[in-house]
Formats: C-alpha cells, structure tokens, sequence
C-alpha cells in the first residue's frame, strides 16, 4: 500500500495520469470515497495519461463511458447508481472488465463481487481541509504491484 497527500485537484489529477501512463492491457483501477472526494479528477489524470484529450465527465447517470481515441480503450464506470450488482451485469461489464482496455470504476464499494481479483483499488478521503485528499493505493495482485511500481508515485 501507498499513501500520496494531495494539495489540489491538479495534484489529484497528475496522480491518476501517473497511473494512466503506466497502465497496460487489463489495467483495473478501483476508485472508493464519499461524494466530492476526487474520484473523477483521479479517473480524468487516468484519461490524461492514456493519453485522451476529450472531456472526461463521471458516468454518474450513463453508468459507462467510453474512450477510445487514447493509447489503449478507456472504459470509465460509474455505480453510485446501482441498486445491486445484477445492474453491471445487465450492461455487459465482463467485456470491459476482462478486455484489453483500462478500467476505471468509481463507487467501486457497491459492486466489489464483480471486481477481478487483480485490481489497484484507490481509497480517496478528505484531508486537513477542503483541498487536501489522502489517496491510498492498494495493489491486489502481480498486474496491480507493476503498474503501482512503474507509476512511480
């Protein structure tokens, strides 16, 4: 596990673009915190470092987005939504989840028996003040461990 503080979004956002850079075929990142807590600069500094150019919005009502004009497609979940897991599964979540893409899920908590197995799950929480965050990153599993290393943070 590795803590990172953060002063800003822009701190927040070079931190997932750290990731994004990093990432490879597979990539799953499992994005956890409360509302407003920064999952979706973390998962725009992803989209960065794939390096997409497009604006990059929460999924909050469309559940998924889609990116493919970066290095690798970019599929950028949303389940703070979802009433149940059964709701994933209706979109046909494995094809992203198992795909040659990156993943990126926000509210990642309300669908943890769907997640794969290697995954690096952020847990992001407010810091001293409103623009502070802590951002944990957890790796679970080997893809997870090299893409946390090659990121460098």
């Amino acid at each position: 596990m590795k803590s990172i503080a953060s002063a800003s979004e822009a701190d927040t956002q070079r931190a997932g673009a750290a990731i994004g850079k990093a990432a490879g075929p597979g990539s799953f990142i499992a994005l956890c915190g409360g509302l407003g807590a920064g999952k979706s600069v973390f998962a725009r500094g992803v989209a960065r470092g794939l390096g997409i150019l497009a604006p990059v919005q929460s999924p909050t009502f469309t559940l998924l987005n889609v990116y493919g004009e970066g290095r690798l497609p970019f599929y950028h979940f949303d389940a703070y939504r979802l009433d149940s897991e059964d709701e994933l599964e209706a979109l046909g979540y494995e094809d992203c989840f198992f795909g040659p893409g990156v993943v990126v899920i926000e509210w990642a908590q309300r669908v943890m028996g769907l997640l794969p197995g290697d995954r690096l799950d952020v847990a992001i929480r407010e810091g001293e003040d409103e623009n502070r965050r802590i951002i944990r990153l957890t790796p679970r599993g080997e893809q997870a461990e090299r893409l946390l290393k090659e990121a460098r943070l």
